[in-house]
């Protein structure tokens, strides 16, 4: 399996010097990542939103080694919403945040993110929109949940994102799924070990369909972040069965890929979300997408060879 052998390169200084130095590398991370700036992100908010789609925004970087840095990431997506609530966009984007990037693996990391995450609710909020905390390893999980409790006290429309590979997502589900809450179900993009989490794709397809039905049939809003089209119609399934309305769950996925589907399921009346990442910092994140998937990989393969 290629998938963690590319989540281990995400990690390693050398590959992300040689695959940043590549020539080709650029065409192909604007598939996934449409910008570096805010000015350059804005013209595909506005374009994204006209087609009918919503968006969530994801102000990349992740190796936050400084509480000056976590400052900085803090300070990144004010600018954005900033820029969001002048052009009267915050209605159409939320915002996705790693916390991570905020600081939680620094000494005193848990507040410390905490404390940099809540300018952040508070000025989303401010333009009518929201903030989802994404998941990452297993191992940041108690304290992000923790942040999320917190936060929702004062912005109770504060998301979260759970990951169907892990043994205790369907525990953790079962708690979430309650009036106001707002969840993001994905399959899992981290390298995590036997003892924590599925190995086998059908084991996460199986995990995935199970915590839905649960996210479905219970009282709060499913977001369904996944582009797998036997998962999609199968989520479309458990939604007429729960008899749950277009606008009570809606899709989420990758900016860059399968683009056509995002436009037909905006079509058919669902609420369909893009999520859309942008700055300087782009290798993690590119990573874990051809990771992610083999198609991706290949992708990128065809790419190296056909320019270089």
């Amino acid at each position: 399996m290629l998938g963690p052998v590319i989540l281990a390169a995400s990690r390693s200084d050398r590959m992300r010097r040689l695959i940043s130095a590549a020539p080709v590398t650029k065409q192909v991370v604007d598939r996934f990542i449409p910008g570096e700036t805010v000015d350059e992100i804005v013209p595909i908010i506005q374009d994204l939103s006209d087609r009918g789609l919503e968006l969530t925004m994801d102000v990349v970087g992740e190796d936050i080694t400084r509480p000056e840095q976590a400052a900085a990431a803090r300070d990144a997506y004010l600018v954005l919403i900033d820029r969001l609530g002048e052009l009267e966009l915050g209605t159409r984007a939320e915002m996705s945040v790693k916390l991570s990037m905020f600081g939680q693996a620094l000494e005193g990391g848990h507040e410390l993110a905490l404390a940099n995450v809540r300018p952040v609710v508070e000025a989303a909020a401010a333009i009518g929109t929201t903030v989802t905390l994404d998941a990452e390893d297993h191992t940041t999980l108690d304290s992000m949940f923790a942040i999320h409790e917190e936060l929702r006290k004062d912005f109770p429309q504060t998301g979260c994102v759970i990951q169907a590979y892990l043994f205790r997502t369907e525990t953790d589900a079962r708690r979430l799924a309650e009036s106001g809450s707002r969840v993001r179900l994905v399959k899992g993009a981290y390298k995590e070990p036997a003892e924590v989490a599925y190995q086998q794709k059908h084991e996460i397809d199986k995990a995935y369909v199970r915590i839905l039905k649960v996210l479905m049939e219970g009282a709060g809003y499913p977001m369904i972040g996944s582009h797998d089209p036997r998962l999609i119609s199968i989520a479309q399934e458990l939604a007429r069965t729960a008899g749950r309305k277009l606008d009570e769950y809606e899709f989420q996925m990758l900016y860059g890929i399968r683009s056509d589907e995002h436009l037909r399921l905006a079509a058919e009346g669902h609420r369909m979300r893009v999520y859309t990442a942008y700055g300087t910092d782009w290798y993690g994140y590119f990573m874990r997408r051809l990771a992610e998937k083999p198609a991706n990989l290949r992708f990128f393969a065809r790419s190296m060879i056909s320019k270089g």
